[in-house]
């Protein structure tokens, strides 16, 4: 049997849809960037509103509710794509080492850089601080970022001898982005010296869970 065919109103809705459907990720990206950075500028003194956010990007509330239900929306998909920015970043600087060592030494590099550069500091700060008052439901179910992190830890756990790459890999990326938390809230920078303490300290624990009976 022969699909109905569409009616008129289907028909333009559609043509409508296909000729502005391109500008949204350019749209997505503008309001995700401007909202980062109303956030940076309002660090943990203040929450960013709607109209912040889309005089920042230069759209409308239009643009804006066309792609997020709320702020909150809005705040949580920029947690996430900062998570997977950094994830990439991790990935490409592990991808440089050669053994499971480097590997951890560059991831825990990595994420304490996050620390390091003032602009990113406050910008990372504030939308953590954003993100901690979302309503339930809004934000994501890991709030820290670290979960995703973690995950790239398995594999060079695994060949450090873990048992159990998944946990261990999990418990050294809340110690590790915790740390990142304390050095971002009392505005310290990680030094070189805690930066390789804590590598020995991931390498160790998956070293100890392959020694445990």
């Amino acid at each position: 049997m022969a699909p109905e065919p569409e009616d008129v109103a289907t028909r333009i809705a559609n043509r409508t849809l296909a000729r502005r459907a391109p500008d949204y990720p350019a749209e997505v990206r503008r309001l995700l960037d401007a909202g980062r950075e109303v956030m940076r500028r309002g660090g943990t003194a203040s929450r960013p509103r709607v109209a912040d956010i889309v005089a920042e990007a230069g759209l409308s509330n239009d643009a804006f509710y066309r792609h997020f239900a709320s702020k909150d929306a809005l705040v949580a998909a920029i947690l996430e794509d900062g998570t997977e920015r950094l994830t990439s970043y991790l990935r490409h600087q592990m991808a440089k080492e050669a053994t499971p060592e480097g590997q951890v030494r560059r991831w825990v590099a990595g994420v304490l850089s996050q620390g390091a550069d003032p602009d990113i500091a406050s910008a990372t700060l504030a939308v953590l601080w954003n993100a901690g008052g979302l309503v339930p439901g809004a934000a994501l179910s890991d709030p820290s970022g670290s979960a995703p992190l973690a995950v790239l830890l398995h594999e060079p756990f695994a060949e450090l001898g873990s048992p159990v790459p998944d946990l261990d890999a999990s418990l050294a990326g809340h110690a590790v982005v915790g740390r990142l938390s304390d050095h971002l809230w009392a505005g310290t920078r990680p030094s070189r010296d805690e930066t390789e303490h804590l590598v020995e300290f991931c390498v160790r624990t998956a070293s100890v869970s392959r020694s445990r009976p």
